[in-house]
């Protein structure tokens, strides 16, 4: 006992002991065993405020709210946050398509497999997709997948492809000053990203700043310019063929 004492005090820190020692005078019952051997110390969660990712939580956020206003019959997401998905796929019927597929077992979600640079999907054939803190990995072999500079091109020209006319997607990336920082992920400027999907119409732009603070609604493409390393998403629209 004393040798795992002495390792978890040199591993963590000495305050854990002390408060183990203090819960252990408080415990009045045996109704759990309580030994160190079963220790599992965490030293950094005492903080003021509960931290997050705000890439991570905001954009999540933003699309589900989209996808609510949106209000497809089904909706295709290639790859985004499995939180995502699982929680939206209760606003519809959902199939989600992922390089390494993920076995979730959510109602009203489909699980399957992809490589985004050949979907494999028909042209025209999806009415209501999203690609979200994806696109920017395409290539960089970061997930196993083979390097190719332009694999984030390829990628959004399928996706571009399988949209129908007049239909939406979500759409996010990180934004500032454009450059590849391998092999974690891409960086894109707005006026990349709008020029990238011409023919599409950018319903909103929604950015999530470098500081993590409040996410900007209906940001500008300068806003935008000024990050270092923002979030940002597009609720963009395939336009009909006139």
């Amino acid at each position: 006992m004393l040798r795992r004492v002495k390792r978890v005090a040199s591993t963590f820190d000495v305050r854990f002991l002390l408060r183990f020692r203090e819960f252990q005078r408080l415990a009045r019952t045996e109704r759990f065993e309580m030994s160190l051997r079963n220790a599992y110390p965490i030293m950094n969660e005492a903080t003021p405020k509960t931290y997050f990712d705000s890439h991570y939580i905001y954009h999540t956020a933003w699309a589900i709210r989209k996808l609510k206003e949106i209000a497809p019959k089904d909706h295709v997401d290639i790859s985004s946050s499995l939180y995502f998905v699982g929680m939206a796929s209760s606003i519809c019927p959902m199939t989600f398509l992922d390089y390494r597929p993920a076995e979730l077992h959510v109602p009203g979600l489909q699980v399957g497999s992809c490589d985004l640079c050949h979907l494999g999907l028909p042209d025209e054939s999806v009415e209501s997709l999203s690609c979200m803190h994806v696109v920017e990995h395409i290539g960089l072999g970061r997930y196993g997948d083979e390097l190719d500079y332009d694999g984030d091109l390829k990628a959004i020209g399928e996706l571009k492809r399988v949209l129908k006319c007049g239909g939406n997607l979500l759409f996010v990336v990180p934004i500032g000053k454009p450059r590849i920082m391998f092999n974690a992920h891409r960086i894109y400027s707005y006026r990349q990203v709008v020029e990238t999907f011409e023919g599409f119409d950018v319903r909103e732009f929604y950015l999530i700043p470098d500081d993590g603070a409040r996410p900007i609604e209906d940001a500008t493409e300068q806003q935008a310019n000024e990050q270092e390393y923002g979030c940002g998403c597009f609720w963009l629209r395939k336009r009909e063929i006139q």
